[in-house]
Formats: C-alpha cells, structure tokens, sequence
C-alpha cells in the first residue's frame, strides 16, 4: 500500500466517525423530542380528566337547574381549552377513528374505494372515501335522571384511548358513574362490533327508557349530484314486516312505537351504507331526514332516535354490529335480515327482474370478461339473441308493408284531400293482403321492461362505479365528451358521446327502417313521419346525465338493430316470395273480425260523424 492509498484510507475512516457523532447526536435529539411530547401528551390528558371531572362537579352541585338545563338536556359548561383526541383502529379493508368530543365516530375510510368529483374544467377527481366525517354529525345517549333532566352525553368530556385492537371512550357521568363505549373490526370485513354499558349508577329516572340520538350528514361521493342525491335515503326493517324509507325527495319525519320493533336501520348513499344492527331489536324510533340543497356540502341530514333495550338501565350491556361499507349484493344478503333491500334496484317487478336475472347475468358474464364494458356487450348480444325470434317476424311485416308501398302511393294519391279516407283504405289494403301494421311492435314492448330495469340497474349497482371502458371512466356516472364553461340549458355542464351516438344511430336505424314504410299515421299525417326524428333528438337531452353503462348498453343495442336489418332485409328475406305470400291471401276468403277489421270499421264510424258534422255546417 503507498503512501497516497493510506492518506485516502485515514481520511476516509475520519469522515466516517464524524458521522457516527453526528448521527447519534440527531437521535438523542429526536428521542428527546419525543419524550418531551410524549409527557406533554400526557399532561394534557390528565388535565382533560380533571377538567371533565370539574365539569361533571359543576352539574352535580348547581342547584339552579335552569341554569343547566337548555332544551330538555343538561349542558355542562366544559373548558374551551379542552383538546380533541382520537384514536384509531384498522383491519385489511377500513380504518376506524373515534374521538373525544361526544365520542363520537370521527370518519371511517375505506381503503378500497375512491371519491369521485369533478373540477371547473370536468377533470376527474378522486380522493380518499371517508364515510361519517361531517363535524356536524354526533352521536350522544339521552340519559333521564331522577332529578326530571335529561343528560345528553354529547356535551360531556370523554376520554378516549386505545387498548390492544379495541377503543374504548369513557364519559363521566353524575355519581362517579361511567358511560364506556367499545369499537372493534372484524378482520377483513366492514363490520364493526360496538358495545356499551354504564358503570355504576348516575341517579336514573325510573320507568324512562334510555335514548340514542345519531345524527349522520351524508358526504357527497359521486360526480353525478343529481343520481346520487336521489338515491341517498334512511331505510329501516320491522321485524315482522318488509324493509322500507324515510323519503327520498323531500324532508320526512317517521315515528314508530313499541308495536313496530326495528331490527336495523340505515343511511344510504348511492353506494355505500353505515347501518346499526343491534343484537335485540330497538323498542321504539324515530327517523328524519332534510333534503339539502345543489350547492350545499352534504346531501341530505339524516336523524335516528331509538330507545336502548330496558337491562341497559340496570348495568347490562348494549351490543350491535355497524355496518361501513359498500352496497355489495350478496355481502348484505349474507347478514340476513333483508339488509340488501338498501340497494335501490327498483320496486315492484323491476326490482326483482334486476335482483334475480340482471344482476345474476352480469355476474355470470363477469367471469368471462374483467371489463365491465364488454360485459355489456355481451349482455347486449344475448338480448338480442333471446329476441331474434321475434325481431325476424318483425323485420318480416315491415318487408310486407314495404311490398305494398306502391299501391299506398296510389291511395294517397287519390284521396289526397282526404286524411281520413286515406286511413280507412289503407286499413283496407292490410286487411285485404293479410298485413298487421303492429306486427313490429312486440320486440320493442318485450325490451321496455329490460330497459326499464337497466335505467336503475346501472346507478345502484356497485359493480360499475369508477369502471372505465373506452372514453368513460365511470359507468354508473354520465360520460364527458365535451365540457362547458358555463351551464347550458337542459344540456348542464357536459355533452355525453354515448349520448350523441345514441341519437345517431336512433335516427340512422329510423331512416333505414321505414324509408320504404307508409304507416296508417303517417300516411293520413305526414307531419307524424317526422316525429319519429324529433323524438331521438328530444330525448338526447334527457339522456346526456344517464349513467354511461345505460346509454353504451342503447348504442350496442341500436347497431345489432340495424346490422340485423340489413342483413335480414338483403340476405334473408326474398321480396318475391313475399310478394307472392300476398297475393295468395287475397285471393282467400276472409274471417270476420281481427284488429284490422275492427280498426277499419272504428274509421269508418268517425268518417260518417265527420261528414254528418260536416252536413249540419
């Protein structure tokens, strides 16, 4: 080794051993720092018990009650300088954090899942998702005493602190009395086990149940203001009857008595629930909800008052499971109690054509795809598949139809100067030929029920939140193809292009489809053949703010139509078999009766009241 190699050798063992001092010095600092806090913590929580206690002293010795008293609940006049502290607890899916200030929940986040919003520029935003995170929100017992007060424990100094995987908040209550709170997670599920109980005995009302207010403002999650607001509600289940809500379009109180026991109830988002399921059912409750407005930070305040079982008086405990967490199907069905019917399928046959064959469906195809949009599409194809029977039969009458235009044009021609007429005979010519102008009808009024089921299917079903396909990023939420600046009107503040390519193919199948076409309407009526153009158009507005699966589920829809139509038509179909088909029939004798026939015979009986109208002119 030289002599250079040594120098660099010493120096760099040198820069190493100041470094070791210097680092070990930053440590001591830190930890000394720590200590400092940690006793500074420490401090500032026995302060907050003493404090609580002095409180707690000043209602237990003032004599004047009006003095404490304030709408029917004690109000203790607690130091200002009292801080907040939380503590949290966590499992694989949710974190759960609950503080000092009327220990109450704090927030609850779901690990899983996003919020959704958009900026001034119609940029997608997502955030982390915080169920019950309102400061308005509390959470307080309503305990009557014997001296004719009601103690509200929202306003009580508690202490909250943390033991193992359990947090614990204990209120102190009149004669050394403790109310104690207890909040675990189950491991991986978004159940949280709560229990509560008083210790001792704060001088109790005989005779006078114990209360629970919860007051639970209900967070904006969702970009669609309007779809989500209308889904948002307080549901609640009676043991002996089926589930049901407050309201979901204007302010509601409900009250129900000990004859209507309350199993669980629960304030609903979109898609995402927090229910109370107690482990005996609540004697009596009372729910409200208030409706807030578009710009308003909450959607809606929601209010629960339920009366704890009576052996909660007497030192026993008050067990129940809260539920935080998505509205998923089969997790809610599994905790029984019909808890799934908070998700908003529909009522009556729509609901239970999307719980039992919609939403089985697109599970089944799930398994296939992992994009929801191709799901989609292969629901649209098996619809269509389902229907081809009769969508054949359809295309098959129009081509009739289409057969006779020629000696329409003639009729029309004819009577020209005569709307009526017109109808009359050319109810004739399809009596006459054995043509049923409602032939084409059915396939469309079998679909209405699977379209109907859809348009609620989509903004309830969890399945397709924040799932993107194509350009959309979110199938249960409306599209953005173009932003505008301002708000314009029926439109709003964006245009959908599964919306734009809905009308497009509405009108495009509508052209090709009855171009060759006299209707009875529209031959009496052109200005009805323009209608079935406007009618695309019109509806476009009502649309643009649809959930993105429902209009992508329409174009998929529109373009099997008219690749079925053109294929049907030009392949399948041979005109001079029809034409043929026809003629046969004329020249067989006819039956009486029939919808032609009766139709024919209904113009006939309001041409001659025309005319005799017409006669006394």
């Amino acid at each position: 080794m030289d002599r250079n190699n040594i120098i660099g050798f010493l120096l760099l063992a040198a820069l190493f051993t100041v470094w070791m001092q210097v680092n070990t010095s930053q440590k001591k600092k830190v930890e000394k720092e720590k200590m400092h806090q940690d006793s500074l913590a420490i401090d500032s929580k026995n302060k907050f018990i003493a404090d609580s206690i002095k409180a707690l002293q000043l209602i237990a010795n003032t004599k004047d009650s009006a003095s404490i008293v304030k709408n029917d609940s004690v109000v203790a006049n607690i130091p200002s300088g009292t801080p907040e502290m939380t503590e949290t607890i966590s499992n694989d899916v949710m974190s759960l954090t609950v503080t000092n200030k009327g220990a109450k929940i704090k927030e609850i986040l779901l690990k899983n899942f996003k919020t959704s919003a958009e900026d001034n520029k119609g940029k997608e935003i997502r955030n982390p998702l915080k169920l019950q995170e309102s400061p308005s929100n509390s959470m307080e017992y309503q305990i009557p005493l014997a001296s004719g007060t009601t103690l509200s424990t929202g306003i009580l100094p508690t202490q909250t602190l943390k033991e193992g995987d359990v947090l614990i908040s204990r209120t102190q209550l009149p004669n050394n009395a403790v109310l104690e709170q207890r909040y675990n997670l189950d491991t991986s599920d978004y159940l949280i086990n709560y229990e509560s109980k008083i210790i001792g005995n704060p001088g109790l009302a005989s005779g006078k149940p114990i209360m629970i207010k919860w007051v639970n403002n209900l967070s904006k999650l969702e970009k669609n203001f309007k779809y989500e607001k209308t889904y948002s509600t307080l549901y609640y289940k009676s043991p002996e009857q089926s589930s049901d809500y407050v309201s979901y379009t204007k302010d509601a109180t409900v009250k129900l008595g000990s004859d209507k026991k309350i199993q669980w109830f629960s304030t609903v988002n979109q898609f995402f629930n927090s229910s109370w399921i107690p482990e005996k059912p609540f004697e009596t409750a009372d729910f409200s909800i208030v409706q807030g407005g578009e710009n308003d930070v909450q959607l809606k305040k929601t209010e629960a008052i339920v009366s704890v079982p009576a052996e909660f008086s007497n030192g026993g405990a008050f067990k129940m499971k809260i539920y935080a967490g998505p509205n998923e199907f089969n997790r809610l069905r599994a905790y029984g109690n019909n808890l799934e019917d908070v998700i908003q399928f529909g009522s009556s046959i729509l609901g239970s054509i999307n719980k039992w064959v919609v939403r089985p469906i697109f599970n089944f195809l799930g398994t296939f795809f992992n994009n929801q949009g191709l799901v989609i599409l292969l629901l649209t194809l098996l619809v269509k598949l389902v229907l081809w029977p009769l969508t054949y039969k359809m295309i098959y009458s129009q081509s009739k139809m289409s057969s006779l235009k020629p000696q329409l044009d003639k009729l029309k021609e004819k009577h020209k100067d005569d709307a009526q007429k017109i109808q009359m005979e050319t109810m004739a010519m399809y009596r006459e030929f054995g043509v049923n102008p409602l032939g084409g009808c059915l396939p469309m009024l079998l679909q209405m029920p699977i379209w109907f089921a859809l348009y609620r299917f989509f903004p309830a079903a969890i399945e397709f939140r924040q799932e993107s396909f194509l350009w959309a990023t979110d199938l249960s939420s409306y599209d953005v193809f173009i932003t505008f600046s301002g708000n314009v009107p029926l439109l709003g503040h964006h245009l959908s292009l599964f919306t734009v390519l809905w009308t497009i193919t509405t009108l495009l199948y509508t052209w090709y489809n009855f171009k060759n076409i006299d209707t009875t309407s529209t031959a009496a009526n052109p200005a009805l053949k323009y209608m079935q153009y406007i009618m695309p158009l019109i509806f476009m507005f009502f649309f643009n703010s649809f959930a993105s699966g429902l209009t992508c589920y329409l174009v998929f829809s529109n373009i099997i139509n008219i690749v079925q139509t053109i294929v049907t038509k030009n392949y399948m179909i041979n005109s001079d078999k029809i034409q043929k088909e026809l003629d046969d029939y004329k020249l067989k004798p006819k039956k009486k009766g029939g919808f032609s026939e009766k139709l024919g015979n209904m113009l006939k009986e309001q041409q001659k009241l025309a005319e005799a109208k017409n006669a006394k002119k």
